[in-house]
């Protein structure tokens, strides 16, 4: 098959899967109003793919097929797909103005990196990391949109899952020919209103004695698997919007967030990657060097978000003049370094990747471990700028429907800045607006500050992981050379 068209999406989005928001099941999510327009982006973006001026960017020729395939699914082999790779990537970024957080792209390389190393998955049983294999050359040559959820319900947080009193997390119930059965829920499952596969993996430590052995798995299944249900948080869409030009990004890419639950779901044998195995899901991501191919496409995303944030912020200082003050040119500055810095640390990650455990070249985690925890803090900083250079005209910049409407004299005399007229204003600030101030950016600050872990725990495992001792030596030598210079100078 290989890449898919957007209209070729949109058609296999309906399917039977149960998806419910606001008290109700969709019946389709390519028509409902709260889902439709972001189905529509995601179409757009497949389409991208079939651009001929575009498709050396966006794919590559399959390994089994010879079929075009998207350049997501690569398993990277010197540092030059690595930055074909990171092109792709921008592109479908730029184009959702990095608010599409969680695009194909996102999935593909996550499981693409599990695929290259295999082997880890099958050192108690090879038939796991044979499927682990199957499954990527399944996703890559059938262009399959996937979501993903690694967390378990918040219940009874300060204890072990295996330890809780209301156990209502995902877990093994029981084995069958056929497969395993699966019972519980799983939080967060982004885009999952759009993906045709749901993949489930580990996140946080487990024990490894019995008791928690049936917490211990990793498997994909379809999204309108037989049990599987999706309960999604409202939508952020303003559906009594008098334009769609009044939130030009929340109508848009509102990637849809929910709890999955599990009702003795089946899991075919070969769709199984861990079974019954915390050794295994224990460390995982760093002991298999598969993290740094995950920071790379989200480092990637920053840039493309950093970059359309400081575009917004230069349009309305220029707009309404005040980049003439010296103070509005420091708050410039500061998107524009945390622009840099985004652009900086990914040119690092590449400049200094090296073959991984599993011999596909790995960018440097270093410097995208630095992005990862400085991007949330960094985000809200954004917004928080854009508020400050649009302040009251912000609060009170009117729909954008007013131009054809009654007032429409009024509004064209009365809403103009020094540099745009009435129209152009308008327009500019409504997308400010939905970019630092409405729901959809309090979503998307959220999501940022959590996107890839808890911070706390991610900061602990930085700390862990980072060469400490070598920076130690360097103080304590300083300080023993002092002392012998002194003891040497009193002679």
């Amino acid at each position: 098959m290989g890449i898919r068209t957007g209209k070729e999406l949109l058609e296999s989005l309906r399917d039977e899967r149960q998806l419910f928001i606001d008290g109700e099941r969709v019946a389709d999510v390519t028509a409902d109003p709260r889902f439709a327009e972001a189905a529509r982006s995601l179409a757009a973006l497949y389409d991208m793919q079939h651009d001929s001026a575009l498709t050396e960017q966006m794919t590559f020729r399959s390994p089994t097929s010879g079929e075009r395939v998207g350049l997501s699914f690569i398993e990277p082999r010197s540092v030059d797909d690595l930055i074909r790779r990171r092109d792709m990537v921008k592109i479908w970024m730029d184009a959702s103005c990095g608010m599409f957080g969680r695009s194909p792209d996102f999935m593909n390389i996550f499981v693409t990196a599990f695929a290259s190393a295999a082997d880890d998955f099958g050192h108690k049983d090879k038939r796991f990391a044979e499927n682990l294999r199957t499954y990527h050359k399944y996703i890559r040559e059938n262009d399959i949109c996937m979501t993903h959820t690694l967390v378990n319900p918040q219940v009874d947080r300060p204890k072990p899952v295996e330890q809780q009193d209301n156990d209502l997390a995902a877990k093994i119930v029981k084995e069958t020919d056929a497969g395993i059965v699966i019972r519980g829920a799983r939080m967060v499952s982004t885009l999952c209103a759009y993906a045709h596969d749901l993949v489930v993996l580990p996140s946080t430590y487990l024990a490894t004695g019995k008791e928690a052995e049936p917490y211990a798995f990793g498997f994909s299944v379809k999204a309108d698997a037989p049990g599987l249900r999706f309960i999604c948080r409202p939508s952020v869409i303003h559906q009594n919007a008098a334009s769609p030009m009044d939130y030009p990004l929340s109508s848009r890419f509102d990637e849809t967030d929910a709890m999955v639950i599990f009702d003795d779901v089946l899991v075919p044998w070969e769709r199984v990657f861990i079974h019954r195995d915390a050794e295994l899901c224990n460390g995982l991501y760093n002991r298999t060097g598969i993290m740094p191919q995950i920071m790379h496409q989200f480092s990637t995303k920053n840039l493309a978000k950093s970059e359309f944030m400081m575009g917004l912020a230069f349009a309305i200082a220029k707009t309404t003049n005040i980049d003439q003050h010296l103070h509005v040119q420091g708050m410039l500055a500061e998107l524009i370094q945390y622009t840099e810095f985004c652009r900086a640390c990914l040119r690092a990650s590449e400049a200094d990747a090296s073959p991984g455990p599993s011999g596909v070249m790995t960018p440097a985690a270093m410097p995208l471990w630095t992005v990862r925890m400085m991007y949330p803090k960094v985000f809200v900083r954004m917004c928080e700028i854009i508020q400050t250079l649009g302040a009251g005209g912000l609060v009170a910049v009117p729909s954008f429907a007013e131009l054809g409407g009654p007032a429409v004299t009024d509004v064209t005399t009365y809403f103009q800045a020094a540099n745009a007229d009435a129209k152009t204003r308008i327009k500019l600030f409504r997308l400010a607006f939905d970019a630092a101030v409405s729901s959809f950016s309090g979503r998307q600050q959220l999501y940022e500050r959590y996107y890839s872990g808890d911070p706390v725990r991610l900061a602990g495992t930085l700390y862990g992981l980072y060469d400490k001792d070598t920076h130690i030596d360097r103080i304590f030598g300083l300080l023993d050379d002092l002392e012998a210079r002194q003891k040497a100078e009193r002679r």
